[in-house]
């Protein structure tokens, strides 16, 4: 089924529906490091562009549309300004194109989304009814929204995303994939003979492992065996209440960039050619390979049923 990415990053969503059998075509993204990580991963042709600035006749048809969608608007971690962020507008950027393949009748027969957990509650539901009037009534499409959590698919990370899905068919039935046992912990992905420079500091320590000040106070932790979610500001390393430290040869360590990816799903094989720093924030920003070959599968049953995959 020929594939069309939106948003891409660094393509987790992207390699995740790869492994379950689909077709990615056409990728987009407009960050410079992130498309650097992608072209060396993927043999898909990336566009480095912002998408307000790719008119509609440069994407090609497509049976399945992919979004990541910028999540910081409706982040927790961010302002949650919503559609007042510029940002936020993209989600519209989207229904143009959407729009766009149905008025020329090549619409596509599904369309993935994703985004942060609080998509679905923020402004008291408002943003999220906004999105599936546009996807329902606007578009024509038959919508099913749920949250996945990547460690219920063998990831030992805790991170809670939305996924929407969305079939042009209104005869589909989706199932959301179901949980897996998950078998492996934090400390089976640690590297060993990890370089001096992921360790933290006597003098930096004490400031890691506080239970923070003033506002903001909770209990910092560290070797936990299920992740807290990876952020993208990991390279100005929080405080351990809310980023990942382990111990390691008796000392207490920051996550590697390789570790990194491995919460994420990706394998040792994915090419990390960006600075640490940049490979924080992609990892960070991607989405779990794992939960995106779940959704992938189930998509692909859907379409299957209905006789629509090609």
């Amino acid at each position: 089924m020929k594939t069309v990415s939106l948003f891409s990053g660094i393509g987790g969503l992207d390699l995740g529906f790869e492994q379950a059998g689909y077709d990615v075509i056409w990728a987009n993204d407009w960050d410079k490091f992130a498309v650097q990580t992608y072209r060396a991963n993927f043999e898909v042709p990336i566009t480095l562009c912002d998408i307000n600035a790719i008119g509609m006749g440069a994407i090609p048809d497509h049976g399945v549309l992919l979004g990541g969608f910028p999540c910081q608007p409706f982040s927790m971690m961010g302002s949650e300004r919503g559609f007042e962020d510029a940002r936020g507008t993209l989600f519209f950027k989207i229904a143009e194109i959407i729009h766009a393949k149905l008025a020329a009748g090549k619409q596509p027969r599904a369309v993935i989304l994703e985004n942060v957990r609080s998509l679905r509650t923020h402004n008291r539901g408002r943003t999220f009814a906004v999105i599936s009037g546009i996807l329902e009534r606007d578009l024509g499409y038959k919508m099913y929204s749920m949250v996945l959590n990547s460690a219920d698919y063998g990831v030992p990370q805790t991170r809670n995303r939305t996924f929407i899905v969305c079939f042009a068919n209104h005869q589909a039935v989706f199932h959301p994939p179901g949980a897996v046992t998950l078998e492996r912990r934090l400390p089976d992905l640690l590297e060993t003979n990890v370089p001096e420079k992921y360790f933290l500091s006597a003098r930096i320590l004490p400031t890691i492992l506080s239970n923070g000040t003033g506002g903001y106070c909770a209990k910092s932790e560290i070797d936990l065996p299920v992740a807290r979610p990876l952020c993208a500001t990991m390279a100005k390393m929080h405080r351990a209440c809310q980023d990942n430290y382990v111990t390691q040869n008796g000392r207490i360590r920051r996550l590697t960039p390789r570790e990194c990816a491995r919460l994420q799903g990706f394998d040792d094989a994915f090419k990390i050619p960006v600075s640490d720093a940049q490979a924080y924030k992609q990892f960070g920003n991607a989405v779990t390979v794992n939960v995106a070959k779940a959704v992938a599968l189930e998509v692909k049953n859907t379409l299957q049923a209905l006789g629509e995959w090609q």
